[in-house]
């Protein structure tokens, strides 16, 4: 199976990932702008994504990244921390970065 296709909006970047990399971590390698602050351990909410499609490809919801999620505004039903995502592999993923740097 071919590797997935992560791309960001609104930048419109597509990055080839593997399963097991990190969004967050993809992210700041591609130079894509997001902010981030705890070093990836899900307390200050800063990584804040909209998942757009790819649900399926990417970890499930902790309940720690629920926890944050539920002390924030603005978040959606497509709300995730990128931080917390990782990759399965098993397709495509779409995200919209939402923090404004």
């Amino acid at each position: 199976m071919p590797m997935p296709i992560l791309t960001f909006k609104p930048s419109g970047t597509a990055i080839t990932v593997a399963e097991g990399d990190n969004i967050l971590a993809a992210m700041l390698a591609h130079g894509e702008k997001v902010n981030h602050k705890c070093d990836g351990k899900s307390t200050c909410g800063e990584c804040h994504i909209f998942l757009l499609e790819g649900r399926k490809g990417v970890s499930r919801l902790s309940p720690d990244e629920n926890a944050r999620l539920d002390c924030m505004v603005g978040v959606g039903s497509k709300s995730r921390l990128a931080c917390q995502c990782t990759v399965l592999g098993t397709e495509d993923i779409t995200v919209e970065v939402l923090s404004f740097v």
